[in-house]
């Protein structure tokens, strides 16, 4: 890429960033997704300067609701072990941009029950993709499945070459969905919305006829409805949390009994694990055992206390359900 195709490049991000800070329509309604490829955009170097967007909740939220269980206690985050396309195929890091700049999250690959064996679709945080209550789609959005394959670090990770650190490439998200609750009342500082903080990406990768799910070779499955905190075992969580002391460029998990917890009384009741994966880890998914014995994601990361002790995700229901299915039948008229 030439200088003056990049400068050209930059420029159209930031247009688009400068667009993402309006908000919803006259009406209130949501307005439409759009996010147009910008080619060279996402270079390793820019995604290295990618940062987390996320915004910590004040230890003790959720204690006075009536249906919090008791802080479980931090469960130390264990580096996955590389190479992630072998161990971890269907996780990656969401890239976007919002005003502040560029942002990561987490995702992952899951089935499309319209195309079995050859999904698009990635799991991911609302608050990865839309602003919430006042605010609008973030702008330039890809997912990188196996980022960082490797497990790359310090100077090694600094001149490694593309097809190391995104070895199946980058992927625009084409379409997404977000719940109509986290637009109305997504708060992520205040833990506001976070039972429907979540999102369905339709994504594709330019000059590639192949799906995602045939590129990596997995998706995972989506279990809705999967029992409550006190129904269900153990879950595993995987993300790529980049604030301190984790520097966003390795996967890591955490694996733990959930609690549940009550953000508001009339709302859906959250699950929550002990967990010290930091910001960049939202949107990472949530997996248990399926009534079929396979594991299955049933949350996405959404929210941490400010001492990074635990995580907590939404439970998965009909809505969830719902919007899952509107951006499978979209995802054929791309």
């Amino acid at each position: 890429m030439t200088r003056r195709t990049r400068v050209a490049a930059y420029v159209t991000a930031l247009l688009l960033v400068l667009a993402g800070v309006a908000g919803c329509d006259s009406s209130g309604r949501l307005s439409a997704f759009s996010n147009p490829v910008v080619e060279g955009l996402w270079t390793i170097q820019r995604m290295a300067q990618a940062r987390s967007a996320d915004t910590r909740v004040p230890n003790g939220t959720g204690e006075n609701t009536g249906t919090t269980d008791p802080e479980p206690d931090p469960v130390p985050a264990q580096p996955q072990k590389a190479t992630y396309h072998d161990n971890a195929a269907v996780m990656g890091k969401l890239f976007f941009d919002t005003p502040d700049g560029p942002s990561v999250c987490s995702g992952t690959a899951v089935e499309d029950p319209a195309r079995p064996g050859r999904s698009g679709l990635v799991w991911t945080a609302g608050h990865c993709v839309h602003a919430g209550a006042g605010g609008d789609w973030f702008r330039n959005i890809v997912f990188v499945p196996s980022y960082n394959n490797l497990g790359l670090d310090g100077t090694a990770r600094q001149t490694a070459d593309e097809d190391r650190i995104a070895p199946f490439g980058t992927w625009w998200a084409a379409r997404s969905e977000v719940a109509p609750e986290w637009v109305a009342e997504g708060k992520p500082s205040e833990g506001g919305g976070s039972p429907f903080d979540y999102a369905v990406l339709h994504v594709q990768r330019q000059a590639q006829p192949a799906s995602l799910q045939e590129t990596i070779g997995q998706a995972a499955p989506v279990w809705f409805g999967a029992p409550s905190a006190t129904g269900i075992g153990d879950m595993a969580v995987w993300g790529y949390p980049a604030e301190s002391p984790f520097d966003g460029e390795r996967m890591f998990s955490c694996q733990d009994r959930p609690g549940r917890l009550s953000i508001r009384p009339e709302q859906p009741v959250l699950y929550r694990i002990g967990c010290t994966m930091t910001g960049g880890s939202s949107g990472g998914g949530w997996f248990a055992r399926s009534p079929g014995g396979g594991l299955a994601l049933v949350s996405n990361t959404s929210i941490g206390p400010t001492e990074n002790t635990w995580l907590a995700g939404p439970r998965l229901g009909e809505s969830a359900r719902e919007l899952y299915r509107r951006v499978s039948d979209k995802a054929g008229s791309s």
